[in-house]
């Protein structure tokens, strides 16, 4: 069965994702790994990453999504904010919403991922301000997490995740 990784990355971390998953795939069956594009879409399976931004993912790849028929489909994604499987779980039913019923999801995978400084650095500053909004410690205690992510356990789950789909 022919597979493409297809992923848009801003900080680095889907990358990571997406480079785990292509080394965890048959090379004789990898068709096509990199950014969106209509090459990806002559494989049987796709596995399709993604960077989560306003609790879905990105426009690029809910552009990409659009397009994708009659696909086995594994979604992968990084999230700053998380460490929370029900968080999770909401991101990616709002991906699924970008995919055609045609498609078969056939597994999904999220971690955390880090964030830009400027993140921390704005929490920081809002904390000095007259009326700093309630939960500024908790952000900076959630960005402090995720400074670390994805980390090698994060990858090991999601390669196992991936192998576990093509020993099918």
């Amino acid at each position: 069965m022919k597979t493409s990784v297809v992923f848009s990355s801003k900080t680095g971390n889907t990358q990571q994702l997406a480079n785990a998953v292509a080394a965890a795939l048959p090379k004789q069956e990898l068709l096509y790994t990199g950014a969106p594009n209509e090459a990806a879409l002559a494989a049987d399976r796709l596995y399709i990453g993604f960077w989560t931004d306003k609790g879905s993912c990105n426009r690029e790849i809910a552009a990409f999504l659009k397009q994708v028929k009659g696909k086995e489909v594994f979604l992968f994604g990084t999230a700053g904010f998380g460490g929370d499987a029900a968080y999770f779980e909401k991101v990616l039913t709002a991906v699924k919403k970008h995919l055609d019923r045609s498609n078969t999801v056939i597994g999904t995978y999220m971690c955390q991922g880090k964030m830009p400084q400027s993140v921390r650095e704005r929490y920081v500053k809002m904390q000095a301000s007259p009326l700093p909004i309630p939960n500024l410690d908790s952000l900076i205690e959630n960005f402090d997490r995720a400074a670390t992510h994805p980390d090698a356990e994060d990858l090991h789950r999601l390669t196992a995740a991936v192998k576990q789909m093509e020993s099918r």
